[in-house]
């Protein structure tokens, strides 16, 4: 707006921004838990704003896009499994023993939300999408790389390159779940199966790790 010679600039105050930031973040909210019920390919817009109690047309004034949106979704629910994950890694313990935590903790959670973690993990949605995935591997391999570093010091672990074996063990994770997550015959929730197929995820971390072996007792 023009006063004279002089141009106002619109400013949002406080209160409006607290408005518009609680908006977004309830659209935000609806969307992952459509998204956790459904998947992306199974949440439209329409359904998100009915959700979030708003009308559609607002959903694009607060996110440009679907796309746009579903990495707002993608990006809050990664963080919040990358907190668990770090809070599993703080878990007192050796090396191992604190790495089988952590890789369990990811596989448990993935496994008890499924629908989220293939969206998470695997579902294609677009290529902005799969960008973010490459880039939110980093925490966990940060996070592995730590504690591997941390067991070569104090003698838990063979030598090692850990910035190497922790990529390879998230790596495992991820292409070890992909079948359970993705089949419709994937082992059930609480079963056996997923028990057994927890614990050989867990072994194979740790022995990928490369653990010392233990000392031989004296007679």
């Amino acid at each position: 707006m023009k006063h004279g010679s002089i141009v106002m600039a619109y400013r949002r105050t406080p209160r409006m921004q607290q408005r518009i930031d609680a908006t977004r973040a309830q659209i935000a909210d609806a969307a992952r838990r459509l998204v956790a019920a459904a998947g992306y390919a199974g949440t439209g817009v329409p359904d998100i704003a009915r959700a979030a109690g708003i009308s559609t047309g607002s959903i694009y004034r607060h996110f440009p896009s679907k796309a746009v949106l579903f990495q707002e979704v993608f990006q809050k629910a990664s963080r919040h499994e990358i907190a668990a994950f770090a809070q599993a890694a703080q878990v007192p313990g050796t090396a191992p023993e604190r790495l089988a935590g952590m890789v369990e903790t990811f596989a448990r959670r993935a496994l008890q939300g499924r629908t989220l973690a293939r969206a998470l993990l695997v579902e294609p949605v677009g290529p902005e999408l799969d960008a973010d995935r490459r880039r939110f591997r980093a925490p966990y391999q940060a996070l592995i790389e730590e504690v591997l570093s941390e067991g070569i010091a104090a003698g838990e672990l063979v030598g090692q390159d850990p910035r190497i074996t922790s990529i390879c063990i998230v790596g495992a994770i991820v292409e070890t779940l992909l079948g359970p997550l993705s089949e419709p015959s994937g082992c059930e929730q609480g079963s056996e199966e997923e028990d057994a197929l927890v614990r050989a995820l867990v072994a194979a971390c740790v022995r990928t790790a490369g653990p010392l072996p233990l000392a031989p007792r004296s007679e």
